[in-house]
This record gives C-alpha cells, structure tokens and sequence, in this order.
C-alpha cells in the first residue's frame, strides 16, 4: 500500500509540474492566469495573490493553470485567447519542456553518486557461427547500430536485436571512432545436443566500467533522457505496425502495479528509491513527448490547430471558428477517455488474472 501511494503522489506531481510550466511561461509572456492549483477536487487552502488565485485542492493528483480566454472567447487584452501567436506556443510547450526537465533533474540526481558508468563494448564471436572475420574486434565500444545511436547501456543489444541481416557499426577502437559498414550477420538457429533451441547472431556482447566526473555524469542524464523519448517513439511505432497490442499497452492502474511491485521487490530500501526515481523519470518523460503528440484535447493538437490557423490566415486571411476547434477537441477527448478506459479494464484484467 505504502508503494502505491507513492506511485500515486508521483503521478500527482509530474502532472502538478506539467501545469507549472505553462504556468511560468504564461507570467512570464504576460498572460493573465485567473487560477494555479496543485490538486483537484475541493480546496483546502486558497490565497489570492494579485490577480492570480492560487490553491491547494484535496486529491493529490495532478493540478491545473486557469488562464482567461484558454476556452473561450474574452476581451481581456490579456487573454490567452488574444495573445500573439509565437507566446501561445511557448505557454503550450512549457508544459512538456517542464515534464522533460524534471525526468533530466530525477535522472542526473540518481546518476550524482555514480562512481563510473557501463558500457557496451563488442566481446568476441561464437565458435561455429562463422563471425570471427566479421570486422569487430574484441574491446571495441559501440557508439552506433545499424544507424542509431548507443545512449545508454543495453541500447546495443536492443538495436542488434531489432535489426536485420546486414547492418552498419560505429565503433570506439584504441580512442579512434571507427565506421563498419555492411555487417552480416544473419540470426542463426541451432539445436545442441540436449535439444536446447537457440537464435543467435554469432557475437556476444559485454561490458566495461569507466570513471565517472561531473560532466560525464551530466552527459549520461541527458542521453538516458533523450534515449526515454526515443524509446516512446519505438513504442509507438510498434503499436501502429502492430508489433505490440493493446494487451501490451499500461495505463495508471498499470503503472501504479509496475511501480509497487519495483518498490516492495527491491531487496533495500535504498534501491526501491533508486528504480522509483528512475521510473518517475521516464513517465516525466513519456508525459512530455505524449502530450506534444498532434492529438485533439492534448497540446500538441491545440499546437496543431495553433500552426494551422496561422497558414489559414496567411492563405485565406481567415481563421478556424474557435467552436469548431472546441469540437474536435472535445471529440478527442472523449476517444481518449475511451481509450484510456479500456486499457484501464484491460490492467484490471492482467492484475485479477494472476
């Protein structure tokens, strides 16, 4: 119980600071915001400071940044509504660049007492799998496969497995970058002796431990952050081929089970810490490339309709009805609720089924 209210504040605060970011944006850009509130439901502290009240409401799950005119049309000349077009865009970014801010902040306070990192290097062939000539060399530091790059450990074998039979290397050899192009090397099923079944390419991988300075730890929050949105866009992708299904999607009823059972499997206290941070970090993330998603009711299609009424004006000197907009976003909203209702069964589901 302890874990999930913990998955739950945690989900609670990365909502509450994607609100934080158009809400700083906003003042910034001067755009009136009549409410900030962290929590939902009913209040149990509110205090108006200027023209902005501010609130902490009872349920800890999320928040929410009350701008004038954000849904409807108002003469205030600080509307949102009436504001130039380029300031819209930065308040409807802030909220994702805010998400993506904090998972960088999780991931670089996890990775500060980190005495060196691992990374995969190329650790020899197979015997009997004809890879010995194959152009790697033992030691070699793999900083590119089949085309993407290596960010983090395990991105090597996640991209070897993925790709096909000839691929293209990149290489650290003796502090040299090195390109290896054309690379067969094709899955090869065998059966040993005893009947085990295997599919390999030949070539094992390992790993080696370097020294970790400030910067090198800097360096490595940024890449695991930016390899969290690359992994995002390689879920997606596989939903849409149909790689994975429904059945594989999580929704917070997923996630919070995910994360109680990292927290209460971790064998101390200090490392459930660990994994929850971690975790956290890449929903923060998750929520950032989710939320710019060209999608009706989140912002990125409010950032679509944005760019759209801007080439409407500039062909036709005319806009969308905002009514119309309000439509399409209240359509995508209801789909998304759909959706999220049945990966909400679906969960429910996956957890009564143990």
């Amino acid at each position: 119980m302890l874990y999930i209210i913990i998955a739950i504040l945690i989900f609670g605060v990365l909502i509450a600071t994607h609100e934080l970011g158009h809400f700083a944006a906003a003042k910034l850009l001067g755009v009136k915001v009549n409410e900030f509130a962290v929590g939902m439901g009913p209040a149990v502290f509110k205090r108006q400071r200027g023209e902005t009240l501010y609130s902490l409401r009872v349920l800890p799950i999320g928040g929410y940044c009350a701008m004038e005119g954000e849904d409807d049309d108002s003469a205030d000349p600080r509307a949102f509504g009436r504001a130039a077009g380029w300031k819209k865009l930065v308040i409807l970014v802030a909220g994702a660049a805010m998400n993506f801010l904090t998972g960088l902040l999780v991931m670089l306070v996890l990775f500060s007492q980190a005495a060196g990192f691992r990374y995969e290097v190329y650790a020899g062939s197979i015997e009997g799998y004809g890879t010995e000539d194959c152009g790697l060399l033992p030691g070699d530091r793999l900083l590119s496969v089949d085309g993407h790059r290596v960010l983090a450990y395990g991105n090597g074998r996640f991209y070897l497995d993925r790709a096909g039979e000839t691929l293209d290397f990149v290489v650290e050899r003796e502090g040299r970058k090195v390109e290896l192009k054309d690379i067969h090397l094709p899955y090869q099923e065998r059966v040993d002796e005893n009947g085990t079944y295997t599919r390999l390419r030949g070539i094992r991988m390992g790993g080696m431990v370097e020294a970790a300075g400030w910067t090198d730890k800097v360096a490595y929050a940024w890449n695991t952050s930016l390899d969290f949105v690359r992994m995002v866009w390689v879920s997606l992708g596989d939903l849409v081929t149909g790689a994975v299904g429904l059945r594989d999607m999580a929704g917070p009823v997923g996630i919070v089970d995910l994360m109680s059972d990292v927290g209460s499997q971790a064998p101390t206290a200090a490392v459930a810490a660990w994994n929850l941070g971690y975790l956290a970090a890449f929903i923060a993330v998750n929520l950032a490339v989710m939320n710019l998603l060209p999608l009706p009711a989140l912002d990125g299609g409010r950032i679509f309709f944005l760019l759209l009424n801007g080439l409407a004006y500039r062909l036709f000197r005319r806009k969308i009805d905002p009514k119309y907009e309000g439509y399409v976003h209240l359509a995508g909203l209801a789909a998304l609720m759909g959706l999220s209702l049945v990966v909400m069964m679906s969960d429910i589901g996956k957890l009564i089924g143990r």
